[in-house]
């Protein structure tokens, strides 16, 4: 019999979250303080820190040696790759990406906040927003993390002041306002303390708002993924060689936007040709309709030549085919772009080649400028640049779909991932 609690977890909507800010705000620590409160933590993990705090000399449990694991990160209490951990509450499951802060470490920025849903922005309440916030904010932003939170951190260090708490909140409501933020909340908290992490703070009875723990397991994340336009990346043809499914042909991959139901006439790129869904299948049985992002096999109608790559998506609804792209590049590689440098790019599951035709201007992240005239890309810098790759891709605009939107370069020579890019 199926033990129906493994079944619930499995069915339990998944969050995804990154954490942004400056060196010292306490992202690691907050992590730490949502695990330890939410009883995320193993006892052995709790044993471990424990001697290691009391190693380093520390009076109380140092929570961020939770994500912090990477010794040279222990050694200078910073956090200097991208940290991953997976907890789960009776509401939700979630998995964190706790980024660096450093202006150097901007690629691992990007590499975890590319799938998140939510960005926890860190402020310490001593200092305010600073040059950090507003780069933070700009690459959660220019990634189209449909939410943010803002963490007014170390509130104890300032008393628990309403009136930090409000010139903070205005000082990041006048930038944001420059932004395309959709969605942002203000959280007042102590990470060390854990005011307002996972249980309600009594020395801020002034803030009537929600925990952050009770925002993360409430947002409505369920409009995040596009809907509205069908888009099936080809990433398997399954063809099984056995009796039982002689005639068996199917399209297997994951839905990178929209409904696909049973019936609905589509369109396969880039042949153009024609037909119907004859059958979606799950693993072990058929259904009816499939949206974004599950995983599904598509079986059609009509026989048509179809193989890795290809897409499948609605007869009157099609994404724009081009050879020349535009995309904000944010280069990850210690060699920098150049100008007419050819390289392999992975779009979905397309791949093809491309050369880097311009660079229109970088993008000054910590003030939003942009600087012109500019030949190179460097890493961890960002910029717009123009692509003409060997064959036609089939995109969306990344603000449209993060999955149809987004691409990587590869050097050929060395197989580093050395660019991620929006599609404009």
């Amino acid at each position: 019999m199926e033990d129906f609690s493994s079944r619930a977890y499995l069915d339990m909507q998944l969050l995804r979250f990154t954490t942004a800010g400056s060196v010292d705000d306490g992202k690691s620590t907050l992590i730490g303080r949502l695990l330890y409160d939410s009883k995320a933590i193993f006892q052995d993990q709790l044993d471990a820190i424990e001697q290691a705090s009391i190693k380093r000399g520390s009076d109380v449990v140092d929570l961020a040696l939770l994500t912090d694991g990477l010794r040279a990160e222990r050694e200078q209490g910073i956090t200097i790759d991208v940290a991953y951990r997976y907890f789960a509450t009776p509401k939700r499951k979630f998995i964190i990406a706790d980024t660096p802060g450093h202006v150097q470490y901007t690629r691992n920025m990007v590499t975890g906040a590319s799938t998140a849903n939510v960005a926890l922005i860190l402020v310490d309440a001593r200092h305010g927003v600073i040059e950090q916030t507003y780069r933070h904010t700009y690459i959660a932003t220019l990634l189209q993390i449909p939410h943010l939170i803002v963490c007014i951190n170390k509130m104890d260090l300032m008393n628990y002041s309403q009136e930090v708490y409000e010139n903070i909140q205005k000082d990041f409501e006048a930038f944001a306002a420059k932004l395309n933020v959709k969605d942002v909340r203000f959280v007042p908290i102590s990470a060390l303390k854990g005011d307002n992490v996972v249980n309600k703070s009594d020395n801020m009875n002034w803030y009537q708002g929600a925990t952050l723990m009770h925002l993360l397991e409430n947002i409505h994340i369920g409009s995040d993924y596009n809907h509205k336009d069908p888009r099936f990346p080809v990433q398997y043809v399954i063809r099984p060689q056995t009796e039982e499914f002689h005639d068996y042909r199917g399209y297997a991959g994951r839905i990178a936007g929209g409904i696909f139901k049973k019936g609905d006439e589509v369109k396969v790129l880039p042949s153009g040709f024609t037909s119907t869904i004859k059958a979606i299948d799950e693993y072990k049985s058929e259904i009816e309709e499939a949206y974004a992002p599950m995983a599904v096999t598509i079986r059609l109608n009509d026989e048509i030549d179809i193989s890795r790559g290809d897409m499948i998506v609605a007869v009157d609804n099609e994404p724009q085919t081009s050879q020349d792209i535009e995309v904000m590049m944010c280069w990850m590689n210690e060699r920098p772009m150049r100008l007419k440098g050819k390289y392999a790019l992975k779009h979905t599951t397309r791949d093809v080649k491309c050369m880097i035709q311009g660079l229109d201007y970088k993008v000054d992240v910590n003030n939003l400028n942009k600087v012109k005239e500019q030949d190179e890309l460097k890493m961890n810098e960002i910029g717009k640049v123009k692509l003409r790759t060997t064959k036609p891709l089939f995109f969306d605009s990344y603000n449209k779909n993060r999955q149809t939107g987004s691409l990587i370069l590869i050097d050929e020579g060395t197989n580093e991932t050395v660019g991620v890019g929006m599609i404009v």
